[in-house]
């Protein structure tokens, strides 16, 4: 066998030392971006999460309070500290100890989440009126954990905005007019 290659091989081997599995993993797209990779992580989890609800749900009875269910799930695997409103760190983004806060997923993190099993439920067939993570509970959710996470951290959440050409720096409008 050539292992020269650097495709990974599966072999299992017997007590006689004789060879009794060959396997190689499907080829995967090396064109497939991080965002790609991503999503169908993120849609294989969400589908695992399905299968091990109690009881089991398909996703075409899946509904927005099933995606705040599994929202709510996923903060125990969260790194992002959100003081509560009696820790005396509350709205400082860069507290001087540690305290007893809990972690929690980032909202950037699942705004992004959001996104991507959004757009991985259409591509995997379902109708975009009928997209759970399009559900009004689920964006008044993620403003909720914004706002909350905003101010028990001190941190900012406004959105960027653009501005217009006529506002760029005085050196950049400088160099520009020198220029010409």
């Amino acid at each position: 066998m050539d292992f020269s290659s650097g495709s990974s091989h599966n072999i299992i081997i017997n007590n006689n030392n004789n060879t009794i599995n060959h396997q190689q993993p499907a080829p995967t797209s090396s064109s497939s971006s991080r965002y790609e990779n991503q999503k169908r992580r993120d849609w294989k989890t969400f589908g695992q999460y399905l299968n091990n609800h109690r009881p089991p749900l398909a996703l075409s009875r899946c509904s927005g309070a099933h995606v705040l269910e599994f929202l709510r799930y996923l903060d125990q695997f969260g790194k992002t500290k959100v003081h509560t409103a009696i820790c005396p760190f509350y709205g400082l983004p860069n507290p001087p100890a540690p305290c007893p806060c809990p972690l929690r997923q980032a909202w950037g993190s699942l705004d992004a989440l959001v996104g991507r099993l959004r757009a991985a439920f259409e591509e995997n067939g379902g109708k975009p009126e009928a997209n759970p993570f399009g559900a009004r509970a689920v964006r008044l959710y993620l403003r909720e954990v914004r706002d909350l996470q905003s101010k028990a951290r001190g941190i900012s959440y406004e959105k960027k905005r653009k501005r217009p050409p006529s506002q760029l720096p005085l050196t950049q409008q400088t160099t520009h007019g020198a220029s010409s």
